[in-house]
């Protein structure tokens, strides 16, 4: 079940949060959300919901052998392993097997696994649980149903944003929902919808078309036109869908953090992963590059251990090399950031964002597209070195639609808010106005296109 589907907006939600505010006390509530979240994850995943409840059950028993025991360490890397093997077998093992066939190192029977959804952002949860409890005894869960809900709870379970249990422990047990934040969780909610169904499914339509056809074929201006609505499509998709998750959370109480902060105005890479999938770069320093040292210990090893954190980085958003080859060309460029580019890019800021843009750009064709040959002729079409002589043009792909859409989406990648301010009560009346009716302009749109459209996947909700 996703959040742009009919029966999630029309049937799920509205029974859930009807269920939710009959019930006034917490603990019930706690017991109602949960229900509802096992049932949401069991709608498209069917007995694999019993996964994320032994995901659960594991670090719920860790933690509690943490904060009981002296010999902390020991439960910590038990725990650990319990929550990788999970996330090994069912997202890596047959990508093992593959390349260990592929180097003709043994011959072994070739297996299908079906990938849960959302595994990795629940395993990571449960990391981040057990790993605070190491450090802070005091953040143990005792009540089961609790931390099953903190894995479980609908708005986050599948695609993020990746939530710390500090900082919704209080949350759990003493949560007040008030008018004024079930409107903010509406608005944001709907907000996110649009970006995702008005701008997200458009951009993966336009992109899809592109690289159906024969990159030989591909002009100059195509091939770049294929990554800009590329990196339009995953940030409306997965900063939409990390709206929408917001607004749910607000809706019933509860307050996570922001996920994005306009990437695409960054002017460096390592700029750029401060301000995009903020939940899993913060959770990468914390728990991966501090304990490996961060930047204490000499320049070799800050190298070394942001190279890790990239190649991880790489290898956590799918099990094929081309990820790993994406991740490990952010983790270069921001090495090479900190040996001598930064200091140029601080003084020449036109030249550092084109420089960032293109270097982003570039990044997603490693992530897109499978083979080193064919990356190799991809970059080639995008720098004026092949030589298509009947090479389809921008002109042969992009329709009146898809070009507006995409101007809006570029557009709102800048913060036009900030530029605005409003200096009496009257004026904020006149916009309280105008943004409702914009709300339900918007809304009212992505039903439609959600009405006529079949395209309508999340990038990231199969991780």
């Amino acid at each position: 079940m996703v959040f742009s589907s009919f029966i999630f907006l029309f049937f799920f939600l509205p029974s859930v949060l009807l269920g939710n505010y009959l019930l006034k006390n917490v603990k019930k509530q706690n017991v109602f959300l949960l229900l509802s979240s096992l049932l949401f994850y069991a709608w498209g995943e069917g007995h694999l919901v019993i996964l994320v409840i032994l995901s659960a059950l594991i670090n719920f028993l860790t933690g509690y052998l943490i904060a009981k025991f002296q010999n902390k360490k020991l439960f910590l890397i038990i725990g650990i392993t319990l929550n990788l093997s999970l996330l090994f077998y069912y997202k890596y093992f047959a990508f093992i097997i593959s390349n260990i066939n592929a180097l003709g190192i043994a011959q072994l029977k070739e297996v299908t696994i079906i990938l849960p959804i959302g595994i990795s952002f629940f395993t990571f949860h449960g990391l981040s649980y057990i790993i605070d409890i190491y450090r802070n005894n005091q953040l143990v869960q005792k009540n089961f149903s609790n931390l099953l809900l903190y894995i479980t709870f609908f708005p986050q379970l599948v695609a993020g944003p990746i939530v710390r249990y500090y900082d919704v422990e209080s949350q759990l047990t003493k949560r007040i929902i008030t008018f004024d934040k079930v409107i903010e969780g509406i608005k944001r909610f709907i907000i996110g919808l649009a970006k995702k169904v008005l701008i997200a499914n458009v951009m993966g339509a336009l992109f899809i078309k592109i690289m159906n056809d024969d990159i030989q074929q591909l002009s100059f201006g195509a091939s770049w036109l294929a990554m800009i609505a590329f990196a339009l499509q995953v940030y409306f998709d997965f900063s939409g869908y990390s709206d929408m998750a917001i607004g749910l959370a607000k809706m019933f109480g509860f307050t996570f953090l922001e996920n994005f902060n306009y990437p695409f105005i960054s002017r460096s890479i390592k700029e750029f992963w401060q301000r995009w999938h903020i939940s899993l770069s913060n959770w990468f320093k914390d728990y991966l590059y501090i304990p490996l040292g961060g930047s204490r210990k000499g320049k070799l090893v800050l190298y070394r251990n942001i190279l890790i954190v990239f190649f991880i980085t790489g290898l956590w958003h799918g099990a094929e090399w081309r990820f790993i080859a994406w991740g490990c060309f952010n983790g270069v460029f921001i090495i090479l950031e900190k040996m001598f580019l930064e200091k140029f890019l601080n003084k020449h800021k036109i030249i550092s964002h084109i420089y960032f843009l293109i270097v982003i750009l570039i990044s997603f064709v490693f992530q897109n597209i499978s083979g080193m040959d064919n990356v190799v002729l991809y970059l080639k079409n995008m720098f004026f070195l092949n030589n298509n002589e009947n090479s389809l043009l921008v002109s042969h792909y992009l329709s009146k639609e898809e070009f507006l859409i995409g101007l809006i989406g570029i557009i709102l990648n800048f913060p036009i808010k900030n530029y605005f301010s409003l200096k009496t009560p009257k004026s904020t009346q006149i916009l309280s106005i105008f943004n409702t009716m914009f709300l339900m302009l918007i809304f009212s749109l992505s039903i439609i296109y959600l009405a006529s459209d079949t395209y309508n996947p999340f990038i990231y909700f199969r991780f």
